[in-house]
């Protein structure tokens, strides 16, 4: 199962695609929150250019770790190329970039090509940027809302029409639900977030969403809006309206608790965090390629199950030792409290746990020269 489109590229725009370039001044050995030193493996001072491609999902994650980076390591400048993650892999597959943002872990076909790039000692694949992904309505009257997989499938199946139906009032006995049309609101765009809310409806909702995983939204008749902002906005406009964005962007919306298991979960950093770390791993892949299918189906206690993660995807052994060193550190900083942190205020991204950052240091820490 992919984790999110691969071709999130058509939706970004021009002015996405400017390059990130970001240095300033700073002290090199300065301690991380995770406690490790970001200057490296050896604490030094380093200079240099590292240039990445990808996920426009991570853009502004990837301003807060390179803004955050630049005070610790000030002669290294770190350029990200928010092109799409579809653009990203072909990239970085090529020898184009030091490594890409994906919103998708890469497929059979480009783990060969990731081979011929990278050699024997393989790739990492590391699950750095996690966003909850939001049920967000707009109900006067109703500050708290329970939602089952199959009413939040029946709803924006269009099957659930009215908001005092049977079924939500089952998820929600203590909530005076009104008398009023819902108006479910889609995205109009092809989208990552779009695919991952669909995978979701496909893996826990069962009969009562009959569609495919998709970026294309595929129920007709809604009301349909472009990009997160145009979903917020509608949703916002209308009372009885009710949408899917990220958890960042809800502002005064409400956010609909989902059911998991016996309990109704909250959409929170810790509980998106915890379903990554609950995921298996991806078979078949090499020993640092940490890629998962997500427990989109989990009934585990506070684990929130849609979610969009991003990786980055790198080489373990680059062809010279700057390389090695700059994309070793770089990635140091990005998985540690400090970046997480840093990617948190930034994008309202939910910061790993310390778990996936234990297991993304490992990988971290392998990466070499050639020779």
């Amino acid at each position: 199962m992919k984790l999110s489109t691969t071709t999130r590229t058509a939706a970004v725009s021009a002015a996405l695609a400017a390059t990130l370039a970001l240095a300033a001044c700073g002290a090199s050995n300065e301690e991380t929150g995770s406690g490790t030193a970001s200057g490296g493996d050896s604490g030094e001072e380093l200079s240099g250019t590292l240039v990445g491609a990808g996920s426009s999902a991570q853009q502004a994650a990837m301003q807060g770790w390179t803004a955050g980076y630049s005070s610790v390591q000030p002669g290294v400048t770190v350029n990200y190329d928010p092109v799409g993650s579809g653009g990203g892999r072909e990239q970085f597959l090529a020898g184009g970039t030091d490594f890409a943002g994906s919103d998708a872990a890469l497929d059979e076909e480009e783990l060969a090509l990731a081979e011929e790039r990278c050699g024997e000692s393989g790739i990492f694949e590391l699950a750095n940027y996690i966003a909850p992904i939001a049920v967000v309505y707009n109900l006067e009257g109703v500050e708290d809302l329970n939602l089952s997989p199959e009413v939040v499938a029946g709803i924006f199946n269009q099957q659930i029409t009215n908001w005092n139906d049977p079924a939500i009032a089952a998820d929600n006995p203590d909530a005076t639900l009104p008398d009023l049309p819902i108006t479910p609101v889609n995205r109009s765009d092809e989208s990552g977030t779009t695919e991952n809310f669909t995978e979701y409806l496909v893996a826990a909702a069962g009969d009562a969403w009959p569609h495919e995983a998709s970026g294309d939204w595929p129920v007709s008749g809604g009301e349909a809006a472009q990009g997160t902002s145009g979903v917020i906005s509608a949703v916002t406009a209308g009372n009885g309206s009710i949408g899917y964005a990220d958890l960042s962007q809800a502002g005064d919306l409400g956010v609909a608790n989902i059911g998991v298991g016996e309990e109704f979960v909250e959409p929170t950093a810790e509980a998106a965090a915890a379903v990554v770390e609950n995921s298996e791993t991806l078979e078949g892949r090499g020993e640092y390629d940490f890629a998962v299918e997500l427990a989109r189906d989990t009934t585990e206690s506070g684990n929130y199950p849609i979610v969009l993660i991003s990786y980055h995807v790198g080489c373990i052994e680059y062809d010279d030792q700057e390389t090695a060193d700059l994309v070793t550190d770089f990635m140091t900083y990005v998985v540690s409290e400090e970046g997480q942190q840093a990617a948190a205020e930034a994008a309202g991204s939910a910061p790993i746990s310390d778990t996936l950052r234990e297991q993304a240091q490992g990988a971290i820490d392998a990466i070499t020269a050639a020779g």
